[in-house]
């Protein structure tokens, strides 16, 4: 059809948990966020949930989704700082 095109992977691709303890995931957290790509997702995970702000207004499905993502990147900060702690 198109020449020349390389076919893509989907956008999103559910992938297999990685095998492995714990600490080899936490040591893989804290070296992939230790980059300057890294801190600049975390940084706008960390904008995006923490700062952000709901009305009075805002019902129970908005508040939940939003504290879910809250917990999300909460799980991402504890991962970086075992990764730091010395085994």
């Amino acid at each position: 059809m198109f020449k020349g095109l390389k076919k893509r992977k989907p956008a999103l691709e559910i992938l297999s948990p990685p095998r492995g303890d714990r600490r080899s995931m936490e040591i893989a957290y804290a070296r992939l966020f230790a980059t300057a790509d890294g801190q600049k997702v975390l940084a706008h995970l960390q904008a995006s949930t923490f700062l952000r702000t709901h009305g009075a207004e805002a019902s129970d499905d908005q508040l939940r989704f939003t504290e879910g993502q809250r917990a999300l990147v909460t799980t991402i900060l504890r991962m970086i700082d075992a990764g730091h702690r010395p085994s």
